[in-house]
């Protein structure tokens, strides 16, 4: 049965079919209202409204314009801050297109991507220095401009110098839809990173679409700014609707921004909400309150049946250890186990759960605040259509993909562009499927898939999920050992001093719910961290 609750609304716009479109339209809109508050070169606490952004992004564009670099490509190599963005932006306002680089990446992969995408010009920040002399040094790097970071407000005041003294302002500049405003290198677990080639439309429609599904207030911002499910759920979607967000400096962080900034939202990945419902039982066993906790989801819950919503009350305390005023999460990146999604509804909270993919902008489907359904991951963007490819028994196929977000193909690699290209139809590589209602249940990558022996298809992040519930599991992955589906554990031991010693029992109480062949049957446990992906996605084919 789908759930509906009625949520306030936050603001309208027009269908913009370029994001230079969707950033002038914030400025026009915007003026002196604040858009964003960061960490300044200072190390303080600075604020700058949608007229000071745009002021320092045209320029921005225009230096880059004087230098020659209209038609060229331009990359960013730097951590989050308000200098990222504006950068960002005074490339994709123009005539240009922009590489945002993974600042985690090794120095020399990151080299090999400028000179795989032909690079023209780096925006960088001095932390990244010797990054930047082995790029010199690189052969096949054609990069004609360095361009530090910290030089900033030099590097605005040329630009508008440049304007005074009657250059062409490049603002003018007419920007196209199909115009390729940006390449994303993909950040895979396995085999040589493809760029992702995207247009100013393919960005601007699922930016649109996903406000129109979805619309937000002031939030704060801690995902990667160089991965694009940042810009549809804060970057791009907090220019649209003329609203303010704080820009995190480091996830330690988090607590300290949430109690000083009041989020109405943010966005994440499942880790995080995973994390703050688990402190949440936690802060309440240690302080002797779990009893009263349960009896208040109790009343709540009743409450709730009779169509009164007492839930941001009952639970205000909890509330307000995330900042007070936090509505809504968004969630993607992962599978997310419905436990999740419901405890967080039950405080109060409501976890807005997707999915998307690089190569489709990259919000495809998400779950709406009136019209949603625990464990799934909602219903398709406006944008586009999806369908499931050669469903199984259960209904579970390869997820595709058609609309205006879907990328252009891969950056010269024709080759790999026609293996993911069923005419108009993106094959996605991830399996799930389409309920009655058209909600989309994710169900896991294609090429993680457990084939068992009678010929059954299990999703290993599925069972992850579910065995991640265990409040001190804090990393597990699933995979084929010898025909036996067996779970590599991580555990919380300082804690939970016995979780060596419980965790068989506990795995076998998760089994007792799951169909017989889909149950764990070998129990492994490791003593460090799994290796990750810059991501922070867990690598599956490590060498132990």
């Amino acid at each position: 049965m789908k759930t509906k609750v009625k949520y306030k609304k936050y603001g309208t716009f027009p269908e913009i079919d370029t994001v230079k479109g969707i950033v002038t339209y914030g400025a026009e809109h915007g003026k002196d209202k604040k858009q964003y508050m960061f960490y300044n070169f200072n190390n303080e606490v600075e604020t700058k409204t949608f007229n000071q952004v745009f002021h320092d992004t045209t320029g921005l564009g225009q230096y880059l314009y004087k230098y020659g670099m209209r038609g060229k490509k331009v990359a960013i190599l730097s951590e989050n801050s308000y200098y990222w963005v504006a950068c960002y932006y005074s490339i994709i306002t123009g005539k240009m297109t922009a590489i945002p680089l993974d600042p985690k990446l090794p120095g020399e992969d990151i080299a090999d991507l400028m000179v795989r995408s032909e690079c023209n010009a780096i925006y960088y920040s001095k932390e990244f220095e010797p990054v930047i002399e082995l790029m010199k040094k690189t052969d096949g790097v054609v990069i004609e401009k360095y361009i530090l970071i910290e030089d900033f407000y030099d590097l605005v005041a040329e630009g508008h110098k440049a304007i005074e003294d009657g250059a062409d302002y490049y603002i003018n500049d007419e920007v196209l839809p199909d115009d390729l405003a940006f390449i994303v290198y993909t950040s895979g677990t396995t085999g040589k990173s493809k760029g992702v080639m995207l247009t100013q439309k393919n960005v601007a429609s699922g930016v649109c679409s996903s406000c129109r599904a979805l619309t937000g207030g002031h939030a704060i911002g801690f995902l990667p700014l160089h991965h694009c499910f940042s810009w549809v759920s804060a970057l791009f979607s907090g220019t649209l609707l003329t609203e303010w967000g704080f820009i995190c400096r480091s996830l330690k962080d988090i607590q300290k921004d949430l109690a000083e900034y009041h989020p109405q939202n943010f966005a994440g990945v499942p880790l995080a909400v995973e994390t703050i419902y688990k402190k949440v039982w936690y802060t309440a066993s240690k302080q002797g309150r779990e009893d009263i906790l349960k009896k208040g989801l109790k009343i709540s819950n009743t409450l709730m049946k009779f169509g009164i919503d007492r839930r941001r009350k009952i639970f205000k305390q909890i509330i307000d250890g995330l900042g007070g005023e936090l509505e809504m999460i968004v969630c993607g990146g992962a599978y997310l186990d419905e436990k999740y999604e419901k405890g967080m509804y039950d405080f109060g909270i409501q976890i807005i759960n997707g999915y998307g993919i690089t190569e489709c902008s990259p919000a495809v489907t998400c779950n709406r605040l009136e019209n949603f359904k625990f464990g799934s991951a909602g219903i398709p963007l406006d944008c586009n259509e999806i369908k499931i490819d050669e469903p199984d028994e259960d209904g579970v196929g390869e997820i595709l993909v058609r609309g205006t977000n879907v990328m252009k193909g891969y950056y010269n690699d024709p080759e790999a562009t026609a293996e993911v290209f069923d005419g108009e139809w993106f094959k996605t590589g991830d399996y799930g499927y389409i309920d009655e209602d058209g909600f989309l249940f994710f169900r896991g990558r294609k090429k993680n898939l457990i084939i068992l022996s009678n010929g059954k298809n299990v999703s290993p992040e599925e069972i992850e999920d579910k065995l991640s519930t265990i409040e001190y599991v804090k990393e597990v992955i699933v995979s084929d050992e010898n025909g036996y589906i067996t779970a590599e554990f991580f555990l919380d031991t300082v804690n939970t001093p016995d979780a060596k010693d419980r965790i068989r029992n506990d795995v076998n109480e998760i089994n007792k719910k799951m169909p017989m062949y889909k149950q764990v049957a070998k129990v492994k446990v490791r003593d460090e961290e799994f290796p990750k992906t810059t991501t922070l996605k867990i690598l599956r084919n490590y060498k132990k």
